[in-house]
């Protein structure tokens, strides 16, 4: 195996998982070998108390939750202390700070850096807390802020895990302009794992792809190839290389898998066999 493979198989190995807190999750879960990292994340209609209990059900599995803090979701400062005395009873050390999908604030949090200046205020920041980055142009809000909002929550946060992009090019060149602006936070890389198709052309048009859609369109013909499921091969690969560069600080895969954890870890399975497989 070349090192370049060898390397990939290491990130493939130790990739987080992230799912829905939805029934048959935890089910599918349960799939991963004891300690990986799942993310759980937070349901506008089920609440942040939902994506609890799932952690909570992750942890007594062996696995290493880490829930997803919704800002949107989250009426004040009495309802974010005891969602974290409730994260700290159960051993959770991480969680992962979002603005959420609820069109409208449920309290006093608009975005996710009101919720982490609402943590550090309270001096209850958990050991570890993630925060997301956007390799593409955001749907709904100007590259300028993105920027600007990354730049302000780095400083509460511990890592990234980027939103998806398709296109590898695109992916490469935001991480080079993150580190060229001093941020210098590890970066999980976003990529879908193993998913139907349709579902995932859904999803990828509802939180705003655009541009990552048209490059998939022009690479792959998303009609005819894409008619049955999605696997993210073609982007780890190209990808991959990057993976050396210490300049980019990756940290390594973060696979959104929509609860299809089983077909996703069964393709990490084939992929690492293939890889073994390469002559050095």
């Amino acid at each position: 195996m070349d090192a370049n493979a060898e390397l990939l198989e290491q990130y493939l190995m130790n990739a987080r998982f992230e799912v829905l807190p939805l029934r048959g999750a935890v089910e599918q879960a349960e799939l991963l070998p004891a300690g990986t990292t799942v993310t759980v994340t937070a349901s506008p209609s089920k609440g942040t108390e939902a994506t609890l209990d799932v952690a909570a059900q992750l942890v007594g599995r062996g696995l290493r939750a880490v829930p997803h803090l919704a800002a949107r979701l989250i009426a004040d400062t009495a309802h974010l202390t005891a969602l974290l005395d409730r994260a700290d009873g159960l051993g959770l050390s991480e969680v992962f700070v979002v603005a959420g999908d609820s069109p409208e604030p449920r309290g006093g949090f608009p975005d996710a850096l009101a919720l982490l200046r609402a943590m550090d205020e309270l001096g209850r920041r958990p050991a570890r807390v993630g925060i997301t980055g956007y390799p593409e142009r955001h749907a709904f809000i100007s590259d300028a802020s993105t920027i600007r909002a990354m730049a302000e929550k780095s400083r509460y946060a511990d890592y990234v895990v980027s939103q998806i992009c398709y296109d590898p090019h695109t992916v490469a060149a935001w991480m080079t302009a993150v580190r060229a602006r001093g941020l210098a936070l590890p970066i999980h890389i976003g990529v879908p794992g193993v998913v139907d198709a349709h579902r995932l052309l859904r999803i990828s048009l509802k939180i705003g792809l655009g541009e990552s859609m048209r490059f998939l369109r022009k690479q792959h013909g998303v009609v005819s190839k894409l008619l049955t499921r999605y696997t993210p091969e073609e982007l780890l690969g190209e990808l991959s290389p990057y993976l050396a560069d210490p300049s980019l600080g990756i940290a390594g895969w973060h696979f959104f898998t929509f609860n299809e954890i089983a077909k996703t870890l069964q393709w990490r399975h084939d992929l690492v066999a293939r890889l073994r497989e390469v002559p050095a």
